[in-house]
């Protein structure tokens, strides 16, 4: 396991963990991103958001050479001028995400549904009409059959009013198969619906191949349950202060909250101890 010195790889999720609270990431969290590129290591972005928000992903993490989309679905090489490269581009057919959105039903009663299909920029998520979806302006209702009649990048499930997202993961992960679907959550209070074997490490997989990196060799960042398989992939792990109990359980460290820089300031401690 990666201990001392830089790491051959920087791999961040974004929403709470270098963006804050308030949606921006700081002046000097952008410098700190800026000098450990300039010593020669790569930067990943590896969020749950979905390729519709590339554009605002850029943004958040300007310094990154790749992204990880979708909770691991869209890997994205940035390095060169233009439209990036694409890695990976992973879907879960929508008959697939019909029948176990009804085995879950079977089991748990309603639930509620929104499906991501689209990757162009700030293109609509789908699905039913919900009242506690964090982002209302992101959803267009529609019929499930006509949300369900594409390939899904990911999709969002809830048990009625139950914001008890680590119990429904739990039913969720024992009632469906892990070669149907994969299942995790950020922190939304809804549980997250990816293709098999697409999480952030898998993604992140595919980055490394790439760049002819070992796992032992990358440092991760993140604070919910859908960073936890890349905890449990990569050399050295920090969770921010705010984390998630099993994120902060699987971290060699724990930096600073999101909202008082905590990766800035941990990179910035490693740049200055590797002078």
């Amino acid at each position: 396991m990666l201990r001392q010195g830089l790491p051959k790889l920087v791999a961040t999720d974004l929403d709470g963990t270098v963006v804050r609270s308030d949606a921006t990431v700081s002046g000097f969290t952008h410098s700190v991103f800026e000098r450990v590129r300039a010593a020669g290591v790569p930067i990943v972005g590896a969020t749950g958001r979905g390729p519709r928000l590339e554009e605002l992903s850029r943004i958040d993490l300007p310094h990154a050479d790749l992204l990880v989309l979708g909770g691991g679905g869209r890997v994205l090489d940035l390095r060169e001028p233009g439209l990036p490269r694409v890695l990976r581009d992973a879907r879960l057919p929508g008959t697939t995400l019909a029948a176990l959105v009804d085995a879950l039903e079977q089991r748990l009663g309603p639930v509620k549904l929104l499906v991501e299909a689209l990757d162009t920029p700030n293109s609509p998520i789908w699905g039913d009409d919900v009242t506690d979806w964090p982002y209302p302006d992101d959803v267009r209702v529609q019929p499930r059959a006509e949300s369900l009649g594409h390939d899904i990048i990911k999709a969002f499930v809830r048990v009625g009013g139950d914001d008890d997202s680590d119990t429904l993961l739990r039913t969720a992960r024992a009632l469906v198969p892990a070669e149907t679907a994969a299942f995790t959550h950020s922190g939304l209070g809804w549980v997250e619906i990816t293709p098999p074997n697409v999480d952030k490490a898998s993604g992140l997989a595919v980055v490394a191949e790439e760049l002819g990196v070992d796992p032992a060799d990358v440092l991760v960042f993140g604070d919910m349950p859908n960073d936890i398989p890349m905890f449990e992939w990569a050399g050295r792990r920090v969770a921010v202060a705010n984390a998630h109990p099993e994120v902060i359980a699987l971290a060699d460290e724990t930096t600073l909250s999101n909202d008082r820089d905590g990766v800035a300031v941990y990179l910035d401690g490693l740049l200055r101890r590797s002078r």
